[in-house]
């Protein structure tokens, strides 16, 4: 676990070992071999009900729900197999890090991501049996990129070569994550819900990371721009001879990795999705803050679809719709760093977008 080389390394991280708002975590030097990972789940809300679906407002489940077994195990292995991908693409950026404080983030993020395996697992473990134990056992098996047993999902199995894309890959692939766990935090299967809650309070750090890591590296190259008197965003050649990169590239980097987060979030129109929420496993990004009937039974959603010949908004069944939604929630919470670099930009004075 964690970058290359640095087993016998003495590590400053934060390790969780409660739930307790007032203090959940520790920071202490360690060697990421002896890295212990807690099996934390979000304290129990005492008469909790199902926020959504068919069973809306009845008892939340503290066992797996038979007719629903197979569709929840299967949504518990998609989230648990992308946790430990992403360390797995980043092994070798410790040998490249530009600061000591990059190197630790670097490290903090490796260690928590592969504490979401471990907690998808250990509900795989507990609640499914014997097809359970084997699917987490695939999961510890697969590797990102491995021509035989690759990780589930594409973006999951893409190189990342250099810190600008693991920047753009924790703003937003983990952005998805959030998103994502969000949905499965609401769900029925309240052990779910309380292993997703907690996970939430350490993927806000992993976000951070990449908004302010993208920040300073388009500020360093307005500051670059600036002492050198290039005022063209687009002087290319010039701008890479000052030892930065220039805004183009950094907004290629910006399109291929929002892009490739963006198919995570599956067909805009889905069944799967719908007998999901239908069932009480999965909902809607911060489902219980939302006024309507929770069943969704006779709304509609506008979603994109090519009519003669021309992409045109269409209203579809909201069920069907879920993926949908989750991803323009996904792009409006993505619009936040957005703005923050724009600004950064144009206090420069430079004119570009």
């Amino acid at each position: 676990m964690g970058p290359d080389g640095f087993q016998e390394s003495l590590v400053y991280l934060r390790t969780a070992y409660s739930v307790d708002p007032r203090g959940w975590a520790k920071f202490d030097y360690v060697r990421m071999p002896e890295y212990r990972w807690g099996i934390l789940l979000a304290p129990q809300e005492e008469n909790r009900v199902i926020p959504f679906g068919e069973d809306y407002g009845k008892p939340a489940w503290q066992e797996v729900p038979g007719e629903h077994r197979a569709m929840l195990r299967r949504l518990i292995v998609i989230q648990g197999d992308t946790e430990p991908a992403s360390v797995e693409q980043q092994r070798h950026l410790g040998k490249t890090a530009p600061s000591l404080y990059d190197m630790r983030n670097l490290f903090q993020v490796n260690v928590e991501e592969g504490r979401h395996l471990w907690a998808m697992v250990y509900l795989l473990q507990k609640y499914f049996g014997r097809d359970g134990r084997e699917e987490a056992d695939d999961l510890l098996r697969r590797r990102s990129g491995d021509a035989d047993s690759p990780r589930m999902l594409g973006a999951f199995n893409e190189a990342t070569p250099d810190w600008l894309s693991f920047f753009m890959f924790t703003y937003f692939t983990d952005r998805d994550g959030k998103m994502q766990l969000h949905s499965l935090a609401q769900s029925g299967f309240d052990p779910l819900s309380r292993t997703c809650r907690f996970m939430l309070t350490e993927e806000a750090h992993h976000m951070f990371v990449g908004e302010t890591g993208i920040t300073r590296v388009v500020q360093r190259t307005c500051d670059a721009m600036n002492e050198a008197g290039i005022t063209d965003p687009n002087d290319i050649a010039r701008i890479r001879a000052l030892g930065v990169i220039d805004l183009p590239t950094i907004q290629k980097k910006l399109n291929l990795h929002y892009s490739l987060s963006l198919d995570l979030f599956g067909s805009e129109v889905s069944t799967n999705a719908a007998n999901a929420f239908n069932a009480g496993i999965k909902g809607r990004y911060k489902e219980t803050t939302i006024e309507d009937d929770h069943q969704l039974k006779n709304s509609t959603y506008p979603v994109m679809k090519m009519v003669d010949g021309q992409i045109k908004m269409v209203d579809e069944p909201a069920l069907t719709a879920l993926n949908m939604r989750l991803r323009d929630d996904y792009t409006q919470d993505c619009v936040k760093g957005m703005l923050r670099w724009n600004k950064v930009i144009s206090t420069a004075g430079i004119d570009y977008k």
